[in-house]
């Protein structure tokens, strides 16, 4: 007996993957908006850098859903190694979010030294 949403994986990580894009796009435009009377050049850069996460993040989400597809669709016993990005998208992620936090957190402590 197979689940009533068998294959279905697939679309839902890449549904989520778009929601995160989505997501990081928005506050990315709102930062345009709100930090460059406050950081100056840097709050462009950050706001610039966001968008550009944001699609590396949409096309991230392109890739993982072609290539679950594809191991979905693979025949019983196909050698499917290397065929995945999950793991360097996911890292990626990870640290272009770290990334960005060092970025808020030393943008807050200038603030606050002014």
């Amino acid at each position: 007996m197979t689940a009533p949403d068998a294959g279905m994986q697939a679309e839902r990580t890449s549904l989520a993957w778009r929601r995160t894009a989505l997501s990081v796009a928005v506050g990315s435009l709102v930062g345009l908006r709100v930090l460059p009377p406050q950081l100056g050049a840097m709050g462009y850069a950050v706001s610039v850098l966001g968008l550009l996460w944001s699609l590396d993040l949409a096309l991230s989400a392109r890739r993982r859903y072609r290539d679950g597809r594809h191991l979905l669709g693979a025949p019983a016993g196909a050698t499917t190694a290397g065929a995945t990005t999950a793991g360097r998208s996911i890292a990626r992620t990870a640290l272009t979010a770290a990334g960005f936090a060092v970025t808020a957190l030393v943008a807050l402590v200038a603030l606050a030294l002014r």
